[in-house]
């Protein structure tokens, strides 16, 4: 699954439109929707999305050892 589809199926679950939640962060939808099209959403956008819907965003990658490298974890 594709960061853009996680989107798309996050707004169905919080029962917005696309449009209403790059609002929200302070996007026009068009440019939001160009993002979602190409592929571009970064995780600062990951992260001001999170905080828009009051949700948790976590970003970690977990090394063989089990010892972890994150570059973001913001709990709303």
């Amino acid at each position: 699954m594709t960061t853009s589809d996680m989107i798309r199926e996050l707004c169905e679950k919080k029962k917005i439109s696309i449009s209403e939640l790059a609002r929200r962060i302070n996007q026009s939808p068009q440019n939001f929707n160009k993002k979602l099209k190409r592929g571009t959403i970064k995780a600062k956008d990951m992260m001001k999305i999170a905080d828009a819907l009051g949700i948790e965003y976590e970003q970690r990658l977990i090394l063989e050892d089990g010892s972890e490298v994150s570059s973001c974890n913001v709990k709303i």
